[in-house]
């Protein structure tokens, strides 16, 4: 009876998973959502006006373009090939331009429920306890369904544990057949993000474990290794010659006819051009000033913020559970013999819980080394951490905290969080290309202050169009803005000039004293700025809607 009411509750989580990723999401969680994938394959297949972050230009490649190839360039041209066809004929719109991604990464979330389901039995967890708990996760039903590199650094490392998490029918440990797959994963994984490795270090150890301990040739073990290595290499060439045509505007035509000698040649100038993307991350990353450039954080911000954030008692209680089991292996860790062979017995023979706890607090461990700390860098663990809470042994407690803090993250991060922007977008986009602008061409200034950065690629605007221009004026002080503001005022120059100035209702007050008016307010809401906080005291007034709002204002002429 309890297995048919969490299967059945699991397949109300799934359907709402899928339904809310359509309805769509109005939070906006990090620009990285869209900067890191949606807007740059929007510039590059669907020819829109889009934002190149940094890290896609070719001076400073940091990352791979595979992974946005694959995802959001997958979808972008499809509803381009359908619009081409007639099938609809706008199929490229803000919503399909937000959905079709989201929808996708949405689909490939399933591999989260699919690799629980394969490993439950193995690490001895309850399947069905551990589904539910991932399918009523906000982490689940809001980061895994979003765009983020980290969504996909949490599902390639779930399927490299499903890889070396295997067991015989017999139920001792099986001899590991994966070798190639491992190696292309643990490369794909640290090409999307070079910080995979931090997650990849304990199921790799087990792995290498498990092919010591049922390994009694040498020849066996190498064969092992070698095929690893060589889909490893394989694999990075696959991503390093992507990388380098996109990144350098390499073509082979190109390399031929410039260089009419010999393929040696060719290979030679590719070679000089060569693309390392996770290399040019790293020599970017390490450095602290740089870092420092994004927000430095103390080293205990995941054990102590960011893991409560994301998992709430789950993450309390394998704090606990992990002192615990420190406290019973201390002194084997200190042995001199486990340099040798103590490894092994300890992954591969431990009880599962402890070799879970292992797989979940090591990446946090080494993720705490850097001092940028943001909660999604921890969303790939919630995989070791569910069937960790599910073990039988274990008995879910806490029901109600659980389901009440995965209640209030969804709402604050699915709805509320930057909530407005993307609605927002979605008014102006309509505005932008309505039947009365398309006759009447009009020139728009579309300028944004105090909100997340606006990924132009939800304006649907090609990149001949010289009619709308964006100005993100990001978190700009008081004198800046107003002299914005003024500046533009003062400079319409055209009948047919719209100038919209959008900003969240808690920092309104700041455009009031620009000494200009306005025609038209538009307020959306949802929307909480957690940089500019509404006022606790004019919330408890009867003005608390415009205080959680995005407001549009037209300034008149």
């Amino acid at each position: 009876g309890a297995a048919m009411v969490a299967r059945a509750l699991w397949a109300l989580l799934a359907a709402l998973r899928a339904g809310w990723c359509l309805l769509p999401q109005s939070g906006y969680l990090h620009p990285d959502e869209f900067f890191q994938a949606p807007e740059v394959m929007a510039g590059d297949i669907l020819n829109l006006q889009v934002y190149y972050p940094w890290e896609f230009l070719s001076s400073s490649p940091c990352r791979t373009v595979v992974f946005p190839l694959m995802t959001s360039g997958v979808t972008y041209w499809l509803i381009k090939s359908l619009q081409q066809l007639d099938v609809c004929s706008s199929c490229i719109n803000s919503y399909t331009l937000l959905v079709s991604p989201r929808l996708l990464f949405t689909i490939f979330s399933f591999i989260l429920d699919y690799s629980v389901y394969r490993l439950a039995p193995f690490w001895e967890a309850d399947p069905w306890k551990a589904l539910v708990l991932l399918a009523g996760s906000y982490v689940t039903l809001v980061f895994y369904t979003r765009t983020f590199t980290n969504t996909l650094e949490g599902l390639l490392f779930a399927l490299l544990m499903v890889l070396v998490s295997s067991r015989k029918s017999s139920g001792s440990s099986a001899e590991p057949t994966s070798s190639s797959l491992i190696g292309v994963i643990t490369t794909a994984g640290f090409f999307n993000r070079p910080t995979f490795l931090a997650f990849a270090l304990m199921p790799l150890l087990y792995w290498a474990g498990l092919i010591v301990d049922s390994q009694k040739s040498i020849k066996t073990l190498i064969n092992h290794f070698l095929k690893f290595i060589l889909c490893t290499c394989f694999t990075a060439f696959v991503f390093i010659t992507a990388d380098t045509f996109y990144f350098t505007s390499v073509s082979l035509d190109n390399l031929y006819s410039t260089n009419k000698s010999s393929l040696i040649d060719v290979i030679v100038q590719l070679h000089d051009k060569m693309v390392v993307t996770p290399f040019n991350f790293l020599s970017y990353n390490l450095n602290p000033h740089n870092l420092a450039l994004h927000g430095s954080h103390p080293r205990v911000t995941h054990f102590t913020v960011n893991g409560v954030m994301l998992f709430g008692i789950l993450h309390i209680l394998a704090i606990g559970a992990g002192f615990k089991m420190l406290k019973k292996y201390v002194h084997q860790l200190m042995l001199v013999r486990w340099c040798y062979h103590g490894l092994p017995e300890l992954l591969v023979h431990s009880e599962g819980s402890a070799t879970l706890l292992l797989f979940y607090f090591v990446p946090l461990a080494f993720l705490s080394l850097f001092s940028h700390q943001e909660p999604r860098f921890l969303i790939p663990l919630i995989l070791p951490l569910v069937l960790f809470s599910a073990s039988p042994s274990r008995a879910v407690k806490w029901k109600f905290l659980i389901v009440l803090f995965n209640l209030l993250g969804a709402l604050l991060f699915g709805c509320l969080h930057q909530g407005g922007l993307i609605p927002c977008l979605f008014h102006l986009e309509q505005l932008i290309h309505s039947p009365a602008s398309s006759n009447h061409p009009r020139h728009y200034t579309l300028l944004f202050a105090h909100t997340y950065m606006p990924p132009r690629s939800l304006l649907n605007i090609k990149k001949t169009d010289v009619h709308v221009e964006v100005i993100d004026m990001a978190g700009a002080g008081e004198e800046a803005l107003c002299q914005t503001v003024e500046q533009r005022a003062s400079n319409f120059t055209c009948s047919d000039c719209h100038i919209f100035i959008i900003i969240p209702g808690s920092v309104r007050a700041t455009i009031t004293k620009c000494g200009v008016s306005f025609k038209n307010e538009t307020l959306i809401f949802p929307h909480l700025s957690m940089e500019d906080p509404p006022q606790i005291p004019v919330l408890s007034s009867g003005n608390w809607r415009s205080q959680l709002g995005l407001y549009i204002l037209e300034l008149n002429r």
